[in-house]
């Protein structure tokens, strides 16, 4: 397969009959996910999309709503989708692989096999909270140290800084400026995981996933904040493991 510069596949295994596709949160990279493949099925490829002004994308400019990314990645997946497929996405991630999902069935005729939201609402419920991206580079700073997922050492370094703000600025205005629209449900069987301590997403919110899909749903959920997927990483690959074989994609 020839090289691409929006998905990463941190060990390739030619022989897997399961591909995994993981988008990460805002700010985030695929670098999140180059460890997963360690606590997955042997036969299970994982494959990390790197979103534009990071990673291998860090030369081109971010995108900032959320139509313009799912239609550019559609495409460079289409390769990839040649065995069964699955989704799994977090907070941002969840809202890309939901809408990338839509797309596919409406342009390509293709589904994923399975669905896992993490630690997002579910898409019909409109934002309550003002939005980030137009706040002053000091006050985007405080609410970045209150949701907890920036390392200290990154929030301290002005250069750092320097770089990752665009980035996130982006992220959240794909996030903020999203519209739902109503269209069938899904066909494929939707798994969500949530935190009980997320104060960014309640149980009511994961709960109303169901509504977006007529096949399975199952809401899991574990003891910690917004970042369990770092807290509870082996926990939450256990997880997925158990979905998809309980689905006999394995």
């Amino acid at each position: 397969m020839t090289f691409n510069f929006w998905v990463t596949c941190p060990q390739p295994n030619p022989q897997a009959n399961l591909r995994l596709f993981c988008f990460p949160y805002a700010g985030g990279s695929s670098a999140i996910f180059r460890t997963w493949p360690n606590n997955l099925p042997s036969n299970v490829e994982v494959c990390a999309v790197e979103y534009p002004g990071r990673g291998r994308q860090i030369k081109s400019a971010p995108l900032t709503r959320l139509e313009p990314l799912v239609q550019a990645i559609a495409p460079v997946l289409i390769p990839y989708l040649d065995k069964p497929f699955a989704f799994f996405g977090h907070s941002m991630g969840g809202l890309v692989s939901f809408e990338l999902t839509r797309l596919l069935r409406s342009q390509y005729s293709l589904t994923p096999f399975h669905l896992f939201i993490s630690a997002r609402r579910a898409p019909q419920i409109p934002l309550t909270k003002p939005p980030l991206h137009v706040l002053s580079d000091p006050d985007l700073l405080n609410e970045l140290r209150s949701l907890n997922g920036t390392p200290k050492a990154v929030l301290e370094s002005m250069e750092l800084m320097q770089m990752f703000l665009p980035i996130l600025r982006a992220d959240f205005a794909v996030l903020e400026t999203y519209i739902y629209s109503q269209k069938q449900p899904l066909e494929c069987a939707i798994t969500v995981f949530g935190g009980l301590q997320d104060q960014e997403v309640s149980h009511e919110q994961l709960q109303a996933w169901r509504e977006q899909t007529i096949a399975a749903f199952s809401l899991h959920e574990f003891n910690s904040d917004h970042f369990f997927i770092h807290s509870h990483q082996e926990l939450l690959s256990k997880l997925i493991s158990q979905e998809l074989q309980m689905r006999r994609a394995i």
